[in-house]
């Protein structure tokens, strides 16, 4: 193969390289605040839970204090009851002594249904807990893996990019810049096979003339299509579309 070619070849594949190891490191750090997000949204479920339940209790105590405020109010009906001599004045009395409690009887049936809402809000907590503990259970292996890998990929990129600089110092600078210039327009690959008649690149169909040039391995030939540089090997099928 054309020697220039073939450092060309190497070179690209370390590119690719490159490439995937950075490709892989530029995932991580989503990775990472995925599940930092879920454990947070698991923990935020677990605290919206016990707020719940925190809010229930609040109204409890509310409604005890004011049973005990219409207790108050009947002893002290009661009290002016015994002191009164005015048959009205003590009708009027037990008129609020009975409204007092029938007020005491629909604040226990609130009690009661806050006791039931107070049972099933601590369910709720019991399975966000187990929810949040396993989220970061999750949160914390998975992230010491993936600082783990993020720290090979970053040797393994500074190993490659050190020896990518050594593989490019030994292709010729106007060869090189032709392939860098492909690289950063391409993307993918700046020298492929011809097979079939076709660039191994834009797959269009190659002149006669120019696979004949490519054949001969005597300089650096370009698809007339995509422009990317093109080589030949002998177990290619060549042959070219009439």
């Amino acid at each position: 193969m054309f020697e220039t070619i073939e450092k060309l070849l190497i070179l690209q594949d370390r590119d690719k390289q490159i490439r995937r190891v950075k490709s892989e490191l530029d995932h991580i750090e989503p990775e990472r605040q995925l599940l930092k997000s879920k454990s947070a949204g698991a923990q935020s479920g677990l605290d919206a839970a016990k707020l719940k339940v925190k809010t229930i209790e609040s109204k409890r105590k509310d409604l005890e204090l004011e049973v005990g405020a219409k207790k108050q109010l009947i002893d002290k009906y009661a009290n002016q009851q015994l002191q009164t001599r005015k048959n009205e004045e003590y009708k009027a009395l037990a008129h609020e002594i009975e409204g007092c409690k029938e007020g005491i009887i629909k604040i226990e049936d609130q009690e009661i249904e806050l006791m039931e809402q107070t049972e099933a809000a601590l369910k709720e907590v019991a399975a966000a807990t187990k929810l949040a503990a396993e989220a970061k259970k999750l949160l914390d292996d998975q992230v010491v893996q993936l600082n783990a890998r993020e720290a090979n990929l970053k040797q393994e990129l500074a190993q490659l990019q050190a020896n990518r600089e050594e593989l490019a110092a030994v292709v010729d600078e106007s060869s090189r810049g032709r392939y860098e210039r492909l690289m950063k327009n391409k993307g993918d690959s700046a020298v492929v096979g011809v097979q079939h008649g076709v660039c191994g690149g834009c797959h269009m169909k190659l002149p006669v003339q120019l696979i004949v040039t490519c054949q001969a391995q005597s300089e650096l030939v370009s698809c007339n299509n995509c422009g990317r540089l093109l080589y030949y090997t002998r177990d290619m099928d060549l042959a070219a579309a009439d």
